[in-house]
């Protein structure tokens, strides 16, 4: 059992951890409550040898991201300090099945508990718009 614990590197991420990937693939937050907060509610499961994710925003027009990097590398960390995964070791991340955007993730946290020496995040997008602004 992991501890409920957050994360700040610009955009701060609660990490929830829950018993199963169906777990997580259920959950029908509460958008406006989580709305009125300023950090992102990361809930995750173990699912064989990867990891499903789902992340829930408090920005206004995106309740859910279907691939959070800025999530991706805080969970490598908070399994490892924890002792679920070695440091150094990758894991696979699974995300945004259930908004019909599936991605796939990759994250690894190096160093120890006491010292955190570095953090690598990768994986795939596919682009869904494009835009200009003029200033």
């Amino acid at each position: 059992e992991l501890p409920v614990e957050a994360y700040d590197l610009g955009p701060g991420h609660v990490f929830v951890a829950l018993p199963s990937p169906a777990e997580v693939s259920a959950l029908t937050p509460d958008l406006a409550a989580l709305g009125r907060h300023t950090i992102g509610v990361n809930c995750f499961a173990r699912d064989g040898e990867r990891w499903r994710t789902r992340t829930f925003v408090p920005s206004p027009g995106v309740a859910e991201d279907p691939a959070t990097g800025s999530a991706a590398g805080p969970l490598a960390v908070h399994l490892a300090r924890h002792g679920v995964i070695p440091f150094g070791e990758e894991i696979e991340i699974d995300q945004g099945a259930e908004i019909g955007r599936p991605s796939r993730l990759y994250a690894r946290a190096e160093g120890s508990r006491e010292r955190l020496e570095r953090v690598e995040v990768g994986g795939s997008a596919v682009i869904v718009a494009r835009g200009e602004f003029r200033v």
